[in-house]
């Protein structure tokens, strides 16, 4: 299958039996599939057991949980850099027995060669296949423009930034066509200036190439931004799997992501702009949010994630605030956790929202599930990084 065409970048897939595709309604085949794994550095000491798990077609899985709970050994059990101890891991059905280039892989390091040029490190793949002269300068030729290189061809590593590194390292393990791209926390060496360059680029990879992506972060902001499918792991097994959105907005999972990882993330559209207050309008099931900057283009598609710690709440619609989104909600989900914070899940529109307010708060309000009350979220409260395409 060939992701690349002479008139576009975007590929057309086919749908096999699997997991429903929510664009299409279709039901893609899976293309990695991990059932009862198991494994450790020995049998008494296990980072994995009894996991399962599975990336489709067109999927963007990513992995989350702290340090040590295994997610860059499922990222290495799939590369086939290890074996399991138990349990299968396969590649279309087929057992996984070693590396191959049909999984692509980029790590934080970009693992560049110093004395090849750009075309030259992203072409060094071709060197184990069989492929004609034309079609892999074509290739080569297509990512580059893709990743947002074009004009850098002839540079040296040590001509380019952070950034533009990674990405000629993405590039490179994308141009051999993969049937998936394994990601271990690419952009963790990055400061966040190179992390705001590069993302549009991932975003890309999803949106026009839809070969499936297992991504590994520590960071929130990242899978909310880009993963379409979240799983987040626990003593070495996978503790919720679900929908991005609805795994980060979900109130009892907020003891597993941690309350600063816990919000929501909603699909929005370009309503307007406020020009004079430099504002731009966002329109989603819910109602319309307010946002500082220019975000984009009238009717384009924005994805924001909303801190569960940033959104207050009112029994009545407030009247002389300065906050500019008041959003009518209902609560769907209360959990109430150790400490003295509490998890408040919301409903606005077909969009889930959640809150975390303190347990007095709660009980002041005497809130309860199923009750219709109002949710406060300022502009500005939504950090940058947080805003995605």
């Amino acid at each position: 299958m060939s992701y690349f065409s002479p008139k576009s970048s975007i590929p057309a897939l086919e749908s096999e039996p699997g997991r429903e595709d929510v664009q299409t309604g279709l039901t893609p085949a899976e293309v990695i599939s991990l059932e009862n794994v198991a494994f450790g550095y020995s049998r008494k000491r296990l980072v994995l057991q009894d996991l399962n798990l599975s990336i489709c077609r067109g999927e963007f899985l990513t992995l989350l949980g702290p340090s040590g709970c295994g997610k860059s050994t499922i990222l290495n059990l799939i590369a086939g850099f290890y074996a399991p101890l138990a349990g299968r891991v396969t590649h279309g059905g087929e057992p996984i027995k070693g590396p191959s280039a049909r999984r692509g892989v980029v790590f934080q390091s970009n693992a560049l060669f110093d004395w090849m040029t750009v075309e030259q490190n992203i072409a060094f793949g071709f060197r184990f296949q069989s492929i004609a002269k034309y079609e892999s300068q074509q290739r080569v030729k297509t990512i580059i423009e893709l990743v947002g290189l074009k004009g850098s061809e002839r540079k040296y590593p040590y001509e380019l930034s952070g950034g533009m590194r990674q990405r000629v390292a993405e590039a490179r393990s994308m141009v051999v066509q993969p049937d998936i791209l394994l990601m271990d926390e690419p952009l963790a060496a990055l400061d966040t200036s190179r992390k705001a360059e590069i993302l549009p680029y991932i975003e890309r990879l999803r949106d026009e190439v839809k070969v499936p992506i297992l991504y590994v972060s520590h960071d929130v902001s990242e899978v909310a931004r880009l993963a379409t499918t979240l799983a987040v792991l626990k003593d070495g097994k996978v503790a919720v799997e679900g929908p991005v959105g609805e795994v980060l907005s979900r109130p009892d999972a907020v003891p597993l992501l941690g309350v600063r990882a816990a919000g929501a993330v909603i699909e929005t559209r370009i309503a307007g702009r406020l020009l004079d207050d430099g504002l731009t309008e966002l329109a989603f099931s819910g109602g319309r949010i307010m946002m500082p900057g220019n975000l984009g283009q009238f009717g384009q598609t924005i994805r924001l994630r909303i801190p569960a710690q940033d959104v207050i709440l009112a029994r009545e619609a407030p009247r002389g605030l300065s906050a500019l989104n008041v959003l009518p909600v209902r609560i769907t989900g209360i959990e109430q956790g150790r400490g003295p914070g509490v998890a408040i899940g919301l409903r606005a529109g077909k969009d889930d929202l959640l809150a975390r307010i303190t347990r007095r708060s709660m009980q002041r309000m005497a809130l309860t599930v199923g009750e219709d009350i109002f949710a406060i979220v300022k502009a500005t409260a939504v950090a940058p990084e947080d805003v995605g395409h």
